[in-house]
């Protein structure tokens, strides 16, 4: 529930106007002007002048043989785009496959949305004990080796737009809380390009963790495997960090990424 301070800075247009869009559904495909009415809480000029703004805007179409309103093309380009998103999950799956069968280790690929990261895509290896998340599985960035991955990509104002207060949030014992010790973390990850977290969330857990970048060379996503150990093994560190660099490489290019190397 939004508290008090923040519904005083809600924008009523712009939420009467997503009101409005959300009458569309499933069994509301096209709806005339009363009956849009009917559905929303709203007085019927505020109504009238919320449709033929989103009229002029492409956010809604008028069919002018029935006198009815349906979705429009703006609102159909905005959920292409967000799919279009997810394509990494789509490409990353068969090489965080591969990765795990190489590594013999977890592997996953996650999303930043604010300042939680999402996984969207993972697979276990054989035998593993370890409590795996699933699919949609939201965690605070700032908490994991994978949010500080994905925290690189962000600008100074940006970092401090996602985190206004010092302190950050949760208050749970051995948790990272201070705003600008995260942000020098972030960019120590930056300059090194990649995370190792030894038990960074979870004791007893480490992760190796390389950035996805997009075709414009953003951060897209991350990669990791998730290792049952305190630390790293040094005998196989290098190899391991070699595998999940390769993946994110592979990853990378699918996407339409082509690196300074190339």
């Amino acid at each position: 529930m939004a508290n008090q301070q923040e519904i005083k800075y809600l924008v009523p247009g712009l939420e009467r106007g997503l009101q409005l869009l959300l009458a569309f559904g499933g069994q509301h495909r096209e709806l005339t002007f009363a009956e849009l009415h009917r559905l929303v809480d709203m007085p019927k000029a505020t109504a009238y002048r919320v449709v033929q703004t989103l009229e002029y805007m492409g956010f809604l179409q008028r069919n002018p043989r029935t006198s009815t309103f349906a979705l429009g093309m703006n609102v159909l380009r905005l959920g292409f785009e967000y799919i279009a998103s997810l394509d990494v999950a789509q490409v990353g799956q068969p090489v965080i496959e591969q990765l795990r069968d190489s590594s013999e280790c977890s592997s996953h690929l996650a999303i930043r949305d604010g300042r939680d990261i999402i996984y969207i895509a993972r697979v276990s290896a054989a035998g593993s004990r370890i409590n795996q998340v699933s699919i949609g599985t939201r965690l605070p960035a700032h908490c994991t080796s994978l949010g500080r991955m994905l925290l690189t990509d962000v600008t100074r104002a940006e970092f401090e737009q996602l985190f206004p207060q010092e302190r950050l949030p949760g208050n749970a014992p051995d948790r990272l809380d201070n705003r600008e010790t995260l942000w020098q973390m972030v960019q120590q990850d930056k300059a090194r390009g990649y995370v190792i977290g030894e038990s960074f969330f979870r004791h007893g857990i480490s992760s190796i963790v390389y950035p996805v970048f997009n075709r414009s060379g953003g951060v897209a996503a991350v990669v990791s495997i998730l290792v049952p150990s305190g630390e790293v093994p040094h005998s196989a560190r290098e190899r391991l960090q070699n595998e999940v660099r390769l993946a994110a490489d592979k990853i990378s290019g699918l996407l339409g990424y082509l690196s300074k190397a190339s």
